[in-house]
């Protein structure tokens, strides 16, 4: 019998620690097969954040370093600085990328690092429990925030995306999904892409990919996808925010 799916070898076969409904497993799939089809596993050096994602390196079958918390941009700076032919990472949440990795990510960009960050946004806290982050949306709710985020307190979600496609040295900027297999498709394009922009030495490239936290949402794994599509996409919306295509 032919064989239509299996396990790509960009991740390592072992169980993982995420929550039921989380997403972050789709995303690990997506970077662990596009690694395996540009056949550059071998080169690759990836760098784990402190979040839900901390434990990346145990999944993805190359090499790993563990960051300090929001610091993977300035690791993995040094690593391609060192390295730079090999093929260099990041996979941060939006706590560790937004938040106080804030200053790391902008200034990778704007220097125009030869780097890959795929950025993943579930608009709240995962690991620590719930918090507010800088990407939860108006009115949504979190341990920080009981009666939903106020802007008069907090201000409006950063929008990361937008504000790294501001700078010259970010070459490619996109937002994806992966609610439904047909934003997952489209996620795993920008990813190809993002990686195939590093490989050609263009320069900085980010894929912020919309993701579900069902257990801190307080929702089931069915009603996170629903939510997502109904309260980010509308925030956040899909799509390319620039590419090397367009003049800057």
């Amino acid at each position: 019998m032919a064989k239509v799916f299996e396990r790509t070898n960009g991740l390592v076969d072992i169980p993982t620690h995420y929550c039921p409904g989380c997403t972050h497993g789709i995303i690990h799939r997506l970077v662990g097969e596009v690694l395996e089809e540009l056949d550059v596993l071998g080169e690759t050096i990836g760098v784990a954040p402190v979040g839900c994602s901390v434990f990346a390196y145990n999944y993805f079958n190359c090499d790993m370093h563990e960051a300090a918390h929001g610091r993977a941009p300035a690791v993995a700076t040094g690593i391609k600085r060192v390295h730079p032919d090999k093929v260099v990472f990041t996979y941060q949440g939006d706590g560790d990328l937004a938040s106080i990795g804030a200053a790391e990510i902008i200034h990778a960009a704007a220097r125009g690092e030869k780097i890959t960050t795929i950025f993943v946004n579930n608009a709240i806290y995962g690991m620590t429990g719930g918090q507010m982050a800088p990407t939860t949306l108006v009115g949504q709710k979190a341990t920080t925030s009981p009666f939903g985020r106020d802007v008069s307190h907090a201000g409006m979600p950063i929008k990361v995306s937008e504000m790294l496609a501001t700078l010259d040295g970010a070459k490619f900027v996109e937002r994806v999904s992966v609610h439904n297999a047909k934003e997952v498709r489209k996620a795993k394009k920008a990813i190809k892409k993002a990686f195939e922009l590093q490989l050609s030495g263009e320069g900085f490239g980010i894929v912020e990919v919309l993701s579900t936290c069902p257990t801190n949402w307080g929702v089931t794994p069915v009603e996170a996808l629903s939510w997502l599509e109904e309260n980010m996409i509308p925030y956040y919306p899909l799509g390319n925010i620039f590419s090397p295509k367009e003049a800057k």
